[in-house]
């Protein structure tokens, strides 16, 4: 992945920084201004002078505003694999096949895949807040309107706006950290996000295990629908607005504290739109440092992640007779090794970077070093993705009728090499395009929904779908 082309081509915004900052080099005043804020004006980008940059908001404001938004992610996926643990309760109250039960959460992968490139437009040009605000209230409604659905054709509808309407913060979680954090900690706030999107898959049937096995399986959609309920009054109250045209200061909100800020929703980018800006993030396929990683972010997913979401429910039902809530507790390990693997992937990421910047620099050459450098890590995630999933489908097929630990840990060992890849590989690409994080978060949650939807479509998986 890391070659000449893709070296070359990762390194043109990053250069055009610099010859930007040598052209243009700051006043006085703003160089205080940086200094008063972050105590040094080493920074990669540049902060503008405005409050209203969120490069210079607290790092508490910042990170308020990216659990919101992390949390917002996660439920993306974790609504997806929600009635995951009651497909036979559905088909029975229903009156359908398990299989047709099961497309009521295939339906909603493709879903996610697709529904980001019509939010990512209006979220540029209207801002991050209001999107996400309405994509709340209406996931909300649609969730219930799954609870109270009388057959098939209706909760296969509510499903779909549900999954249309809940997608924008799993694919733009990559902007808003490109647009509140520095290049110095974009591994380790990115990786929360990833990590986040991940853990949704495995924590769903954990919890609604034990939902549909005392309780219903209706009331998954119920616990769904509070939820969000929850999270649009914490993000109405406590979310910011990371949409930020920096150098641009006449014209931009020059605040975002305050009680007004909460009911301002205004255009922010004034730039028309057009049909292509729908479909722009697709473009990426043409970037080799962007199509590369996400291709292979994609596969290590599917592998690594998805399988192993459905091989849980069927092969240990068939092999050692556990039911709803048993099943679902095998979802812990994903959720710890993934967990484990974002320390790489993100907090160790950052600190591989910072050491080979600070090795540079005490041999008196250039600072500039290439993204591809943060790849080295992802050989480790790569590998353990590998050795998880051996280790999970040979025990799984060695095993008897007794329970044993073995295949659980295989998938916590999977796990682990997934985030690592996930999160280096991701912030590897914005790290190359910077100024295009958002739509590289959705054209990588495209790539990896759409394949994460057609890889389990064989006779064997028709059945079950994450």
């Amino acid at each position: 992945m890391a070659t000449d082309t893709a070296s070359d081509i990762g390194k043109v915004e990053e250069a055009q920084h610099l010859e930007q900052n040598e052209l243009h080099p700051i006043s006085h005043e703003h160089q205080q201004y940086i200094l008063e804020r972050h105590s040094t004006t080493a920074l990669d980008p540049m902060p503008d002078m405005s409050d209203a940059d969120p490069y210079n908001w607290p790092k508490q404001k910042k990170i308020v505003n990216l659990l919101l938004v992390a949390f917002h992610a996660m439920m993306a996926t974790f609504t997806a694999a929600a009635i995951q643990s009651a497909f036979v309760e559905i088909a029975i109250d229903l009156h359908v096949s398990i299989q047709r039960a099961s497309y009521l959460t295939s339906l909603v992968i493709a879903i996610l895949g697709g529904a980001p490139l019509f939010w990512r437009p209006l979220s540029d040009r209207y801002g991050r807040r209001p999107i996400f605000l309405l994509s709340l209230i209406s996931s909300l409604i649609a969730n219930i309107g799954c609870a109270k659905s009388p057959s098939y054709a209706t909760m296969a509808l509510c499903r779909a706006i549900s999954a249309f309407c809940i997608s924008p913060a799993a694919a733009l979680g990559s902007a808003v950290v490109s647009e509140a954090f520095l290049k110095s900690e974009r591994a380790k706030y990115i990786g929360i996000w990833a990590v986040m999107v991940t853990i949704g898959v495995p924590s769903a049937p954990f919890i609604f295990g034990f939902v549909a096995l005392r309780v219903g399986y209706r009331w998954i959609y119920w616990i769904l629908a509070n939820t969000n309920g929850c999270q649009f009054v914490l993000y109405f109250f406590f979310g910011a607005e990371t949409r930020y045209i920096r150098g641009q200061l006449h014209g931009q909100h020059t605040s975002s504290t305050g009680a007004n800020h909460r009911l301002l929703f205004r255009r922010i980018d004034p730039t028309p739109m057009a049909w292509w800006d729908f479909i722009q993030p697709l473009s990426l396929v043409a970037y080799p440092c962007v199509f590369i990683p996400a291709a292979a972010y994609a596969m290590t997913f599917l592998l690594a992640n998805v399988l192993i979401a459905i091989e849980i429910p069927q092969l240990y039902v068939e092999k050692f007779h556990l039911n709803t809530q048993q099943v679902g507790l095998q979802n812990l390990s994903i959720v710890i090794g993934s967990l484990i693997g974002e320390q790489v992937g993100g907090v160790a990421s950052d600190k591989w970077m910072s050491s080979r910047c600070r090795n540079q620099s005490s041999d008196g050459d250039t600072t500039v070093h290439p993204p591809e450098y943060r790849l080295w890590l992802s050989y480790s995630g790569f590998l353990l993705a590998i050795c998880g999933m051996v280790v999970f489908l040979v025990r799984i097929g060695q095993a008897t009728d007794s329970w044993n630990i073995t295949p659980t840990i295989g998938a916590g060992l999977a796990a682990a090499g997934n985030q690592i890849v996930t999160t280096v590989l991701i912030t590897y690409a914005v790290d190359c395009y910077p100024k295009q994080a958002g739509s590289i978060g959705v054209f990588m949650t495209f790539v990896r929904q759409i394949w994460g939807f057609i890889g389990p479509f064989d006779d064997y998986y028709a059945g079950a779908l994450w």
